[in-house]
């Protein structure tokens, strides 16, 4: 039981570094509940050696709404909004400025709620210092995927067992392994 859940802990380690490392924009947190207002992070990767990203342009889905966003350092940013149904929903999002290396990779925060549960795809434009540009905007497989965040209504399998609890419970199956191979490794030896 201890080897499988310790091949599960490594499977899932694996497969979320396995998207990370191939994903050009992400946003984290990459599973989110769904009806809940809370932080999201967008990440592009700076893909120019010799230019630095100095203009972000992004689309978000129907059903991610957007309140408020955190300061970005080194950038300006302007929103369209639409204000139709009495309340105000943010469509898009512009930031112009730029990194202070072309190594640098540009970071932006907010704060939003995802309707219902379900894929949300937020499409991102990245331009450079030398007028290339970039679009993330396709399907999840595709070589330019659009950033996208999986809305679930419970985290953890309800009832109301939290992610950091099975975070807990992994890390802790994978001390027991550990602990398991110390004591294994010390072959019968006396204690002094």
């Amino acid at each position: 039981m201890q080897r499988i859940t310790a091949l599960g802990v490594v499977l899932l380690a694996s497969l979320a570094l396995a998207s990370s490392a191939s994903a050009h924009s992400s946003i984290s947190p990459p599973v989110a509940r769904a009806e809940t207002l809370q932080p999201f992070t967008l990440e592009l990767q700076a893909e120019e050696e010799s230019a630095r990203t100095t203009g972000v342009e992004v689309t978000f889905p129907d059903g991610f709404d957007v309140e408020t966003f955190a300061a970005s350092p080194g950038w300006k940013r302007s929103a369209v909004a639409d204000e139709s149904g009495g309340e105000e929903r943010v469509l898009r999002v512009t930031w112009t400025g730029g990194e202070a290396s072309p190594r640098d990779d540009p970071v932006f925060r907010f704060t939003g709620t995802l309707e219902a549960a379900g894929s949300y795809g937020v499409k991102v434009r990245q331009v450079y210092s030398n007028g290339s540009v970039e679009e993330w905007t396709g399907p999840e497989a595709s070589e330019k995927p659009a950033a996208f965040v999986e809305a679930v209504s419970s985290i953890g399998g309800g009832g109301g067992t939290s992610l950091v609890t099975w975070i807990a419970l992994a890390l802790a199956a994978v001390a027991v392994v550990l602990g398991v191979a110390a004591l294994a490794g010390r072959g019968g030896r006396e204690l002094a």
